[in-house]
């Protein structure tokens, strides 16, 4: 990108020559000024690199008038930024209002006074320059907040598999399948990287599940499944605490992944379409995840006795979500060597490499 000169660039549009000359020599001590003479110009020096810091617009021009240049200017996002002066013979009051409606930050009347034109110019570039310093701040703030967002979610996606022996990168891993999954039901964009955020607190509640149960390796007793159950109403009690909307879906998602649509799950019996989708989906996805892993009470399954356990599986899980996972195998299975060659890498695992894809 080329070099911006230090002087503040001034775009000066008008058809008729005198004008142009009159408008240069006024700001041409301060500003450099660059002229267009009709409004498709107008339009390409807009977007040319350097861009102008501010455009003075003529309104009555052959072809596309002012008012028109003034809204494909707004209308296009690499020049809606840029303030413009109508600077003009109409007067009228409606002429006026109609360049202020078309997003004209200022209108002033022909024939020009040279003391006005730099003090409106000083004014708007001025204001131009303080938005821009304010969105900054706050695209700096925005961004923050987002980090500190995701280093929790981060946190408590881990607190809940600490003492979980073999989850390696289980909760990155499910959530991608999640996101998938989210994507292929044509959930919207922000939906699915919600989504992509809430799935990996699903197990937060096992933070309070002691090691006992957690890291046996045999088979639980009823009293010790009963304790296991209770780490959904446990995460979904930590993650209430928030009514931030990642958290509401993570709630819901850690009290009711384990829900099966025959109403045969926990911890309400929960069925069917009372299921929150959201739970229904990491509930597959967690599932088969968790097939294909090692943990402390098996082995790792081979990938297609996981999908055919999915697949015979409709009773567990929304048989609609079943036959569209299945339909992905292929997809599915590459993003499972993609994460299995992370971990065997040992990459660092953050959710930044999932909200950032």
């Amino acid at each position: 990108m080329p070099t911006k000169d230090a002087k503040n660039i001034v775009l000066v549009v008008d058809d008729i020559a005198e004008n142009i000359t009159i408008l240069h020599r006024v700001l041409s001590k301060e500003y450099k000024v660059k002229v267009a003479t009709n409004g498709e110009k107008a339009l390409e020096v807009a977007r040319t690199e350097p861009q102008p810091d501010i455009i003075l617009l003529d309104i009555m021009m052959p072809g596309m008038d002012g008012y028109t240049v003034c809204q494909k200017l707004k209308a296009d996002s690499e020049t809606a930024k840029i303030p413009v002066i109508f600077v003009t013979g109409m007067s009228e009051i409606e002429d006026e209002k109609r360049g202020f409606q078309v997003g004209a930050v200022d209108y002033i009347a022909k024939p020009i006074f040279p003391s006005i034109v730099l003090a409106r110019v000083r004014t708007h570039l001025a204001l131009a320059d303080q938005q821009r310093t304010c969105e900054r701040v706050v695209n700096e703030q925005v961004a923050t907040i987002r980090k500190g967002q995701r280093d929790a979610i981060d946190m408590l996606g881990h607190a809940g598999h600490y003492n979980d022996d073999d989850t390696g990168v289980h909760i990155w891993r499910m959530a991608i399948y999640s996101k998938t999954l989210a994507k292929a039901i044509n959930w919207p964009v922000e939906a699915q990287d919600m989504l992509l955020l809430a799935a990996p607190m699903h197990d937060t509640g096992k933070i309070g599940i002691p090691d006992s149960i957690l890291k046996k390796p045999g088979k639980l007793t009823s009293e010790e499944w009963e304790i296991m159950k209770t780490h959904t109403t446990i995460g979904h009690k930590i993650l209430s605490f928030s009514d931030a909307p990642v958290f509401v879906m993570a709630a819901k998602i850690a009290l009711s992944h384990h829900e099966r649509w025959d109403g045969m799950g926990y911890p309400h019996k929960l069925e069917r379409n009372d299921i929150p989708l959201s739970a229904r989906i990491v509930a597959i996805s967690d599932v088969f995840d968790a097939l294909t892993m090692k943990r402390p009470y098996k082995p790792a399954w081979k990938i297609e006795r996981a999908f055919e356990y999915i697949g015979d599986s409709k009773g567990h899980f929304d048989p609609q979500l079943v036959d569209l996972f299945l339909s992905m195998k292929n997809d599915i299975v590459a993003l499972k060597n993609e994460w299995d060659s992370k971990e065997k890498d040992k990459t660092t695992i953050s959710t930044k490499p999932l909200t950032e894809e």
